[in-house]
């Protein structure tokens, strides 16, 4: 039997999932019975959100429609949102071929392209797919043509099929089994399994996800983590097909699955580590994966009932399943110990929060996100900060520096003029401009990390009317007019409220924060003045009143009825007294009044 190893890459929302589903059940993987949406997206978050935030392994056997040759197909689902990049890079890794996935109907977007050039940069082939062909507004010769233009893809070697009918899934498998090459393993070789991911389960310990590129695994075999140096007895073997199966026969080179060894010690394993035999190890490990480059930091606090220690075993947990989270320990005077954790972005942030306190049952206060600045101290030093609490002094400081992304924006000509003015608002350098179609057009603009992470993307789908999309890299650090700006509260700074800001939108900056601040804190029976500061100048204050006492209440005994009567005495009161004072006085009486002869 033959193996296929592949992925399925495309922008978010283009039917990823759905096709995985349809070759699911036309290879027979899963029953009618069985039969859901979304099958691969096991997380209750994934469900709700319509999104991927895991990628998912499977294992299926196809028989070749024309040829009745047998094949052995291992596929990931892969997340399509730009902040889980990490997850696409380590399964287009454990692969030889991808699946590029492109919506009939919206054409070419920036997470396409990104993709599309992972896979390249890999050494994947790629097998173009345009999707929905079933919609009304589905357009499959243009969108063939875009992808030949843009990503240099040949428009003959388009399928043309919709995942939600099951049309051209048939001609997408046997082009799978085709067009992509097989695994170049040795069986023979000495052990090399590249570990791809990777979970905790209270009763196994950890269970390791497996790509072999050389020799092979059974149950009953000692192996040795080589980055770890810990060895371990393998108890279980197993493939995705697509739940958990375990298998008596041996793994090979070129399959995929998993391994379970009472791993119990969460350090042991890394992702990207290589597994090899202890008797015989590989002379040397895999490549393994680049380490992913966090975007934006913020810390997380136990709040409510939850206790330091059920939060550090819940953050080390994900952090198994996700490596692109990372956290170290954290102190404030405010909020006691804590995370400061990293994040690819803010969905993916958002994302760590909800499963931290949906999976592990905690509570958390979160921090203002916040981007890595470099600082160049006047002794030549660069240092690293992830915290503005963390500045040195400012008159230690010659310069503050902030990381710049360059942004691809793909968006319908008539939103191209708003565009450009909310990027020049965030202080974008414009780069280039180039047709993408008749209708559709590509921006290139250098923009800071730090204006886009917040409200960027929704403003964007905003204009656009949720047709346009963007793709961000890092491209380095620049020195600007930056500054800390300390949150006060009576007086006190809070470390935890503490940004760096551009000087030229602090008092809008820390307006807004303060307003925020304001609905947030009860009051009480003392005024409370909240204060954003710049080293010792106040640049915004608003207060929180004091609490008083209610006199008419307690006059009257809380009689809705008799206060209700008092207050409108006192409106015509008012009424009156306006009446009289707008009364026109003839210029006779002031001269009168005025003339002291009278």
């Amino acid at each position: 039997m033959e193996i296929r190893n592949f992925c399925i890459i495309a922008h978010i929302d283009h039917g990823k999932s759905t096709l995985a589903d349809r070759m699911l059940q036309h290879t027979g993987a899963i029953s009618e019975r069985e039969m859901r949406d979304q099958v691969l997206d096991e997380m209750d978050l994934e469900r709700e959100r319509g999104i991927t935030i895991k990628s998912s392994a499977v294992s299926v056997d196809y028989a070749h429609s024309a040829t009745g040759g047998r094949y052995e197909l291992n596929f990931i689902d892969t997340p399509g949102h730009v902040d889980f990049h990490y997850e696409v890079s380590r399964a287009l890794t454990a692969c030889e071929g991808a699946i590029l996935v492109v919506d009939a109907t919206q054409g070419v977007e920036a997470q396409t392209v990104a993709n599309a050039y992972l896979a390249v940069e890999a050494g994947l082939e790629i097998i173009p797919v345009v999707n929905k062909i079933d919609l009304p507004s589905a357009r499959p010769e243009d969108v063939a043509m875009e992808i030949e233009s843009v990503l240099g893809l040949g428009a003959d070697d388009c399928i043309f099929c919709s995942a939600k009918t099951g049309q051209g899934i048939v001609e997408l498998l046997d082009a799978i089994c085709d067009r992509l090459p097989g695994p170049a393993g040795d069986a023979a070789k000495p052990t090399q399994a590249l570990v791809f991911d990777s979970e905790y389960d209270d009763y196994r310990g950890v269970i390791t996800y497996l790509r072999l590129f050389n020799g092979r695994l059974k149950v009953g075999d000692r192996i040795r983590m080589m980055r770890a140096g810990r060895t371990y007895n393998i108890t279980e073997l197993g493939k995705f097909t697509p739940r958990m199966t375990p298998f008596k026969e041996p793994i090979e080179a070129g399959e995929v699955g998993y391994m379970v060894a009472a791993i119990k010690s969460l350090e042991d394993v890394n992702i990207g580590d290589t597994v090899t035999l202890d008797a015989r190890p590989a002379p040397e490990p895999l490549p393994g994966y680049r380490e992913p480059q966090q975007m934006v930091f913020c810390d997380f606090y136990p709040a409510g009932e939850t206790q330091f220690e059920a939060l550090r075993d819940a953050v080390e947990r994900l952090h198994l399943n996700d490596a692109s989270f990372t956290f170290q320990p954290q102190h404030s005077d405010a909020l006691g110990f804590g995370f400061r954790c990293g994040f690819l972005g803010m969905l993916h942030m958002e994302i760590i929060q909800e499963r931290l306190e949906r999976e592990s049952g905690v509570s958390l206060v979160q921090t203002a996100p916040t981007v890595t600045f470099q600082v160049l101290l006047n002794t030549g030093e660069v240092v690293e900060i992830t915290n503005p609490a963390d500045l040195p002094d400012m008159s230690r400081v010659r310069e503050i520096r902030e990381p710049i992304v360059d942004v691809e924006i793909i968006t319908p000509n008539d939103g191209i003029g708003e565009i450009m003015r909310l990027c020049e608002s965030r202080r974008g350098v414009y780069k280039r401009q180039q047709y993408l179609s008749e209708t559709r057009q590509i921006l290139d603009y250098e923009l800071p990390l730090s204006e886009i992470i917040y409200d960027f993307y929704d403003k964007l789908k905003s204009i656009t009317r949720g047709y346009g999309t963007m793709d961000y890299t890092l491209k380095g650090f620049r020195a600007d007019n930056l500054a800390r700006m300390d949150i006060l509260i009576n007086g006190q700074p809070v470390d935890a409220l503490s940004t760096i800001v551009h000087r030229d939108k602090a008092e809008q900056r820390g307006r807004a924060l303060l307003g925020r601040l304001k609905k947030e804190i009860d009051r009480h029976m003392f005024e409370i003045p909240l204060q954003a500061a710049i080293g010792g100048r106040i640049i915004a204050r608003e207060s929180i009143r004091a609490m008083r006492k209610n006199v008419t209440a307690k006059c009257y005994g809380g009689d809705v009825t008799r206060k209700r009567k008092l207050l409108e005495k006192q409106k015509e009161g008012k009424r009156r007294m306006k009446r009289i004072g707008t009364v026109d006085i003839p210029q006779e009486a002031f001269m009168a009044v005025l003339d002291p002869g009278e």
